[in-house]
């Protein structure tokens, strides 16, 4: 029941039913609840059976209720201690309403269970307990009497028929049974067998046959009397006594006992019985009445506490609402409006409110639209700037970085975005490749007053690159400087490529200035040799055949000369196939197999198809290879590596060699990619220029590794198909 009108009542809260309507049908359930279970505690009523469900029922509808008010005061704890606006005039008045309700509540249980003691004292008085305990004796005395009678008349009789035959004793059974008026007698050997019996009925042959239990007290004591009950749900009383002849035999008499008596002896004994239970319970009747009293009560009070809280907060609700759209107001809701729900002066207050959030509303509004404009202007030029194949650098007035567009990473290889709030300085100490460039950067931010211009070259991990960096500071509107700008552009490709022009005109002019006369050069000093050999002494001959063969011999050499330079000048060729990379490889590795020299190969990647022209893939190889095979001593290692990576989002194959040989200096490293720059004694200086021409005519980059110590090491990076 208390679950139920739990439920009730929040459903009724839910539909906004009036307070006071809600409060009679709480009040309906819970009278009738307890007075179910009040008239349950009557051992008469029909609703004892269940007493116990409508105890757990109320039980739990004072738990549900203890929780929903518990519920409500730690809500109004929490507003307490935010506080909220109302809280402490809520929690007035509901400290109030409590002590008026409890204060009289419990003066009245207090009473109450004073008077239910004191009334169930009086049930069970000395007087009382002892008429019961007269009316039993008495019962009892009476029966007794009765059964000693019997026994004796038995013992009569068994007088009489000691020493008589079985035939005189069984023509004598029926006169004895009607001298000692018994229902049935008969007489019994020791070993149980009937030799004798008479009963007030024709019909019944065969006498009452003892039990074991009852001969075994007969033989003991040579007599039993005791009160049977009889198949007619009355009572008889059943003797059994010993006649002492020659041989043991044992009488037995049933007498009938008086249907009157019986019922008084019952009704005796169950009202005795009834008693003393009623007289055990007396103090579970006490605490069951108590219970059903404090039920009352705390039922009571705690639907009155909840109500109260629901009706306070009603009252309250109208001044809540408003300091709430003050709240809202203030965190930005300017839109805010709230219901007027009355005419009077809280009503005009909530009016005024509303008529003041509109008109700020109107202002946001304002003002929202120009700050949006503001920031699409200030989102294009993001978008601007992330576009931008230059890279730009913020900086504030104290020199610390504030934005970077994506550029920089593509030209630093470093995430300058990550390192915002911070100097360019702090970024050099983690990136010591790039310490010089950000030195002289931080120099020219700190020391330059206008518009700056400056080339920087420096040795990354991809090689040598040059920056054209130009600076602007900024200053806002009063002439004070807030900070500085720093836009700069990688021409490393475009100063390579003014001199791989350059290299290839002087190349293409050598080829066509010096290739023109060695011929005829040539075929003058075969002629000479040819014309004068025969005409000369063996020894003028031999140091003609030697001259002229000097002269060819530098002629041939010019002639492979200028057959570089030819092919460096020349315009790249668009043979271009689907070629297996790894097989090229290992075709070209055939070639420089020798037992002096160990190569070693790691393909983490097997089958990586490229588009490319195999013979200039080949000449790369080559190249590359020879310059190692010369390099490293007797023993000497060479290792070739292929693999898959990705750059600039676009996946790349990378092929590195490395030989553990002389190595390179940092000069070298700087020019061993520009045309006539070698470090051995023969050579044109061009094959590492060609190699860097082919691989960048194929869209991919090539250099020195830098972090290699061993010797000298090439990193190639192709695009894949």
């Amino acid at each position: 029941m208390g679950i139920i009108q739990s439920l009730d009542l929040m459903a009724i809260t839910k539909l906004k039913i009036p307070v006071r309507i809600f409060s009679l049908i709480l009040f309906g359930v819970i009278l009738l609840s307890l007075q179910l279970m009040s008239t349950a505690t009557q051992e008469s009523s029909e609703l004892n059976d269940i007493y116990s469900w409508l105890l757990l029922g109320n039980s739990l509808g004072s738990l549900t209720l203890f929780i929903l008010v518990a519920i409500n005061v730690y809500s109004l704890l929490r507003e307490l201690k935010k506080r909220a606006a109302g809280s402490r005039l809520t929690t007035r008045m509901v400290s109030l309403f409590v002590l008026l309700a409890i204060a009289p509540a419990v003066i009245v249980f207090y009473f109450s269970v004073q008077f239910l003691h004191q009334g169930i004292d009086s049930w069970f008085n000395v007087e009382t307990d002892r008429a019961m305990e007269d009316a039993l004796e008495l019962s009892e005395v009476s029966l007794d009497h009765r059964m000693r009678l019997h026994l004796k008349q038995t013992r009569q009789i068994a007088k009489e028929i000691t020493g008589k035959s079985r035939t005189l004793i069984t023509l004598e059974m029926g006169e004895h049974r009607e001298k000692i008026d018994a229902i049935e007698i008969a007489l019994f050997s020791r070993q149980g067998h009937i030799i004798a019996s008479n009963n007030i009925e024709p019909s019944s042959i065969l006498p009452k046959i003892p039990e074991e239990h009852i001969w075994l007290q007969a033989r003991q004591n040579q007599e039993y009397y005791a009160l049977s009950p009889s198949e007619n749900d009355g009572l008889y009383i059943h003797v059994i006594v010993a006649v002492h002849d020659d041989e043991p035999r044992y009488l037995q008499a049933l007498f009938h006992v008086p249907l009157r008596i019986a019922d008084l002896t019952d009704s005796i004994d169950f009202a005795f019985i009834r008693f003393q239970q009623m007289s055990f319970l007396r103090d579970s009747l006490k605490t069951s009445f108590i219970l059903v009293l404090s039920l009352v009560l705390l039922l009571s009070l705690l639907a009155a506490i909840w109500v109260a809280f629901i009706s306070i907060r009603q009252i309250v609700a109208p001044v809540k609402e408003l300091v709430k759209g003050t709240q809202d107001v203030a965190n930005g809701n300017y839109r805010q409006q709230l219901p007027v729900m009355s005419q009077d002066d809280l009503g005009f207050l909530v009016e005024s409110f509303n008529a003041m959030t509109q008109r700020i509303a109107q202002s946001s509004d304002e003002t929202r639209a120009a700050s949006m404009e503001v920031e699409h202007q200030r989102a294009y030029l993001e978008t601007v700037l992330s576009n931008l194949t230059a890279g730009v650098i913020s900086f504030s007035d104290t020199h610390t970085i504030r934005t970077a567009n994506q550029a920089t990473y593509r030209i630093l290889h470093i995430q300058v975005s990550h390192f915002v709030g911070k100097t360019l300085l702090d970024i050099a100490k983690t990136h010591t490749e790039l310490a010089q460039l950000l030195n002289n950067i931080q120099i020219l931010l700190q020391q330059a007053e206008d518009i700056w211009e400056h080339r920087f070259a420096f040795l990354s991990s991809n090689g040598r690159q040059e920056l054209l960096c130009r600076g602007t500071p900024l200053f806002d509107y009063s002439g004070d400087r807030v900070g500085a700008i720093v836009v700069f552009n990688d021409i490393t490709d475009l100063i390579q490529a003014q001199k791989n022009a350059a290299w290839a005109e002087v190349a293409r002019r050598l080829a066509h200035e010096i290739k023109n006369p060695l011929t005829p050069i040539q075929l003058a000093a075969e002629r000479l040799q040819h014309k004068l050999s025969a005409e000369l002494s063996a020894t003028h001959a031999q140091i003609l055949l030697r001259s002229t063969q000097t002269i060819v011999n530098q002629v041939e050499a010019l002639k492979s000369m200028v057959d570089d330079f030819s092919e460096y000048a020349k315009p790249s060729k668009e043979l271009v196939e689907h070629i297996n990379l790894n097989k090229l490889v290992n075709e070209v590795l055939l070639l420089y197999l020798s037992p002096t020299i160990h190569i070693k190969t790691t393909f983490q990647v097997t089958n990586i198809m490229i588009n490319a022209n195999p013979v200039s893939i080949r000449q790369v190889l080559h190249n590359l290879l020879k310059n190692a095979q010369e390099a490293i001593p007797d023993n000497g290692q060479i290792e070739i590596t292929l693999d898959k990576v990705f750059r600039h989002n676009s996946e790349y194959v990378e092929l590195t060699i490395y030989d553990n040989g002389s190595g390179l200096d940092e000069q070298q490293i700087n020019t061993i990619f520009e045309p006539y720059v070698t470090t051995k004694i023969k050579g044109t200086g061009l094959g590492l220029a060609i190699v860097k021409k082919i691989i960048e005519e194929h869209g991919g980059v090539i250099w020195a590794d830098t972090t290699y110590n061993e010797g000298a090491g090439f990193i190639i990076q192709l695009p894949t198909t």
